[in-house]
């Protein structure tokens, strides 16, 4: 592959409020063949979605219960509206770019999770077709993939937490490093009164903050996605905040920027 890649992990929400420097710097690295490949979550506008539908749903630790009905609202949310509105973005600054979902193309496959029976129709991946996002790369195109994906028999859909299925795809593309955006600078740690952003830590050392109460809140959720997502060749992720400038330039060429998360 002439072109080099990087798996950029984030969720809906995030990406729309982005400001349009973001995507002209995706722009920029596109130019210099430095393709990110993204997949986005949209949690927010699917439960905004499935209460103006009248659908209720729950949380069992962080995966949404999800039945057909729910999943009609994943699918319509996630591949139809959060997607394209990425896609859009991106080629406002002049990049190009392709949405797709894991169905398409047989792109994810995926088994159901373990504890299926308390969350419905929520899959772990088993296999990503690579190759289809290298085809899409080496045309010079983003890829833009939302996280819903097929059982092994090709007919039933299901719903896959975007971090794990960011993880899955940074894995099989053999990347070692991932960027998850967010709207927060890092990891951050309260030294001498002070909040700073760590530069740097390990995956133990995040479980032991989250256990003494150091991450707390919505952070919490965040860091475990982050970390969810270093899985096979995965090393590192690096969590950023979207709003700094150029940052996706800046962490890909080394600075050192947000917090990262190694094993």
């Amino acid at each position: 592959m002439s072109a080099m890649c990087f798996v950029m992990k984030c969720g809906g929400s995030t990406l729309a409020a982005l400001p349009d420097s973001f995507f002209s710097d995706m722009k920029r690295l596109q130019d210099e063949a430095i393709i990110p490949v993204i997949v986005h979550g949209g949690g927010p506008a699917i439960s905004e979605a499935l209460a103006k539908f009248g659908i209720e749903t729950e949380f069992v630790n962080g995966l949404r219960k999800t039945n057909e009905a729910v999943l009609d609202v994943v699918e319509m949310v996630l591949s139809g509206q959060i997607n394209k509105e990425i896609v859009r973005k991106i080629q406002l600054s002049g990049a190009k770019a392709i949405g797709l979902s894991g169905v398409d193309g047989s792109l994810i496959q995926v088994e159901p999770v373990p504890n299926a029976h308390e969350v419905g129709l929520v899959g772990d991946v088993t296999e990503v077709n690579a190759e289809l996002i290298q085809g899409i790369i080496k045309m010079g195109y983003m890829p833009v993939i939302a996280p819903v994906g097929l059982g092994a028999d090709g007919g039933q859909r299901y719903n896959i937490n975007a971090d794990t299925a960011a993880g899955a795809v940074a894995s099989q593309l053999g990347v070692e490093r991932m960027i998850v955006v967010t709207d927060v600078p890092g990891i951050m740690k309260t030294v001498n009164g002070e909040k700073k952003v760590l530069s740097s830590v390990t995956v133990q050392e995040i479980d032991e903050m989250i256990e003494s109460g150091e991450i707390y809140g919505g952070m919490i959720p965040k860091v475990r996605a982050a970390v969810q997502c270093i899985q096979g060749k995965v090393r590192e992720v690096i969590i950023v905040n979207g709003a700094e400038p150029e940052v996706l330039s800046r962490v890909i060429k080394g600075a050192a920027i947000g917090t990262r998360i190694v094993k």
